[in-house]
């Protein structure tokens, strides 16, 4: 059975708060009812993934980022967008992902970014103390979006305001 809610945690948990989304995965399966949502954390997103992808109503993506005050978290809507040919590496994002799952399988479905801006992503393991902080909040918006489109049987990326 595929979950409807594929939820996409992404980023090196070796470099300080770039593994922001790896560790909001790991949260999120300590509360998650097995076969609630999906749950995945990897160090970056690779074509692999689409196949999965594409069998989702909605994919949340995780992830840490660079720039704004350390520890804020953001939510945006993310919409498929080609790449060029080949350009699918290290540097691909949820967009690039969306879009190789609409043309190898067919379909791409909603998807959402939350992300936290991370203070340092130096070579450490574990999160700036801001980061830390925010990884609550991070998971619950996670969990409750995941909750109401499982509710509604549709993504409610319309509703979801960026937080600024």
């Amino acid at each position: 059975m595929t979950p409807e809610v594929l939820i996409i945690g992404y980023g090196n948990p070796l470099r300080g708060d770039d593994g922001a989304g790896w560790r909001a995965v790991e949260r999120l399966r300590e509360g998650t009812r097995d076969g609630e949502f999906g749950l995945v954390a990897v160090r970056q997103l690779t074509p692999e993934l689409a196949e999965a992808v594409s069998r989702a109503s909605l994919v949340l993506f995780l992830d840490a980022r660079e720039g704004g005050t350390p520890g804020k978290v953001w939510c945006e809507r993310v919409n498929p967008r080609q790449s060029p040919p080949g350009a699918f590496s290290h540097h691909a994002g949820p967009a690039a992902l969306l879009a190789a799952a609409a043309a190898w399988y067919g379909r791409a479905p909603a998807g959402m970014v939350l992300s936290v801006s991370g203070e340092s992503f130096a070579f450490r393991e574990g999160l700036s103390l801001p980061v830390e902080a925010a990884l609550a909040e991070l998971v619950e918006r996670t969990r409750n979006i995941a909750g109401k489109a499982l509710s509604r049987r549709s993504a409610p990326c319309h509703k979801i305001k960026r937080s600024e």
